[in-house]
């Protein structure tokens, strides 16, 4: 939730450190069969099913090789590092608009936008076989004090999202959206936010200060990794390999906050300490104002640390998470809703977090360019939160294919212990969900620096077992319609203003 902003007088560079929400939204329960037995032979079948995808998966892959020898003409000189620059070649679309951008950006304005559009289908088991389409347009703009002449180390941010059409969220039965992009910034569609407005000062080269109402999670920033992160509008599509789903609970999106800025060697790429206090009801839909002085405070303290193993880069992440708030055992922070019976109520949640990745091929050091591992590790108190144990490892990359050097790609696996929700009334006695487990693939192709085609396949297996219905009260009477492992291929387009 932390912003640390361009800030050339001391040597920094944009860092947001802070955790981030996920919308998990549900409609239905499950119902699964004895633990162990469901466990084993939930692994049994996902394995069974990704066996059954490899022709799927390797036609997809040969497609896309065949694709990107075809598009690899259109750029592959060097990419300028200003707005301006020919059509097919420049960093935006609408360029430097007259020569007006670049000034700006010299004097400490910068103005971006983008549009994120992405169509996916279940083709293959879940809740329910369809098709969905939605999209986020999502503009930030940054102000430097010291640029503009004013005084040095300040910095302003904010930004306005906006999201519309419908996503298959619903239709998978998985805990973890397959759409993270469709989440933000609020759930649902049709809505347009202000998420954040923020100022920070830094006081010395070491220390800064930052308060006001913060987007928890961007392309940069909130459980941040070189690999697997983001709003899923650039890397993965799932919510489970862009952060980690266990601190979801106890942190809004959007939200008022207060933090302190630490900066051990100067520079925020090579290490940074983040310590926040923020207010646990905030949403991108008010101020916070209403809602920030009513004692349900929560607190984060992040830290991150760039590594030289092997000589190659890398990075390792720890944060631990706090909240007073008084949670359902699934609470609308998670956006998980239950449409039959009340869940009971419980006081605080905690949370543990740790990410990392590494480098093992980098053609030159600190470029960006090459492939390497990512991993994620978290663990909760498992009542209210949902999420009680997580981990996830994949491998990602940028530029390793001649003639592509803003390609990306990524292909990872992660396994989710889920606790049982506690509800009250009929389904008092009722076990609900179960654990989670899911495969995703993606490749970015650049088809220029500011139009970028991305095809995706997940295979999940969710962790809603069965669908419940209740028919009937008195005498009760529950449905139950089974969920098996879902297939979803999805293709997505970003285009950056």
């Amino acid at each position: 939730m932390l912003l640390i902003p361009e800030r050339q007088s001391f040597d920094a560079n944009p860092r947001r450190v802070v955790p981030d929400v996920g919308d998990l939204d549900r409609r239905r329960a499950s119902v699964p069969a004895d633990e162990s037995i469901v466990n084993a032979d939930q692994r049994c079948i996902f394995g069974q099913v990704i066996m059954k995808n490899i022709k799927l998966i390797v036609t997809t892959a040969v497609s896309l090789f065949l694709f990107l020898c075809l598009a690899s003409a259109v750029f592959a000189q060097d990419q300028t590092t200003t707005y301006s620059g020919d059509f097919w070649s420049r960093l935006t679309l609408t360029g430097d608009w007259g020569g007006v951008r670049n000034d700006l950006s010299k004097k400490g304005v910068t103005i971006n936008l983008d549009l994120t559009q992405i169509g996916q289908g279940d083709i293959k088991g879940g809740k329910e076989i369809g098709w969905g389409y939605g999209g986020r347009g999502d503009l930030t703009i940054n102000l430097d004090t010291q640029k503009l002449g004013w005084w040095p180390g300040g910095f302003f941010n904010a930004e306005v999202e906006g999201n519309f059409g419908k996503g298959v969220n619903l239709k998978t039965g998985t805990l973890t959206p397959v759409n993270t992009n469709q989440l933000f910034p609020t759930a649902g569609s049709d809505q347009l936010n202000i998420s954040a407005v923020n100022f920070t000062q830094f006081l010395s080269r070491y220390v800064g200060v930052s308060v006001g109402k913060f987007a928890t999670v961007t392309s940069d920033s909130g459980d941040m990794n070189e690999f697997a992160h983001g709003k899923g509008d650039t890397q993965f599509f799932n919510l489970a390999f862009n952060f980690n789903p266990v601190f979801c609970l106890g942190f809004p999106y959007s939200t008022l906050a207060g933090a302190v800025i630490i900066l051990p060697t100067t520079d925020p790429k090579e290490a940074i300490i983040a310590i926040m206090a923020y207010d646990g009801d905030g949403t991108a839909k008010s101020s916070g104002f209403d809602t920030v002085f009513k004692g349900n405070t929560g607190y984060v303290i992040e830290g991150r640390v760039r590594t030289n193993f092997f000589g190659l880069t890398g990075h390792q992440l720890v944060g631990a998470t706090y909240s007073t708030k008084n949670f359902t055992s699934l609470d609308q922070s998670l956006r998980i809703d239950i449409e039959n019976g009340a869940i009971q109520k419980e006081d605080n949640t905690w949370a543990f977090y740790y990410n990392f990745d590494q480098y093992l091929y980098e053609p030159k050091k600190g470029s960006g360019q090459g492939w390497g591992l990512f991993g994620r590790f978290g663990a909760s108190d498992g009542n209210p939160n949902p999420v009680h144990y997580f981990y996830s490892i994949g491998v990602g990359g940028k530029g390793v294919i001649p003639g592509r050097p803003m390609d990306s790609f990524g292909t990872g696996y992660y396994y989710m212990s889920v606790s049982q929700p506690m509800f009250t009334g009929l389904l008092a006695t009722r076990e609900l969900l179960g654990d989670e487990q899911g495969f995703e693939a993606y490749y970015n192709f650049a088809l220029t620096p500011w139009m970028k085609l991305t095809p995706d396949i997940q295979v999940i297996n969710p962790a809603q077992q069965n669908a419940l219905s209740i028919l009937s009260i008195v005498p009760p009477v529950i449905s139950r319609t089974g969920i098996s492992t879902a297939t979803v291929i999805g293709l997505r387009l970003q285009v950056i203003f």
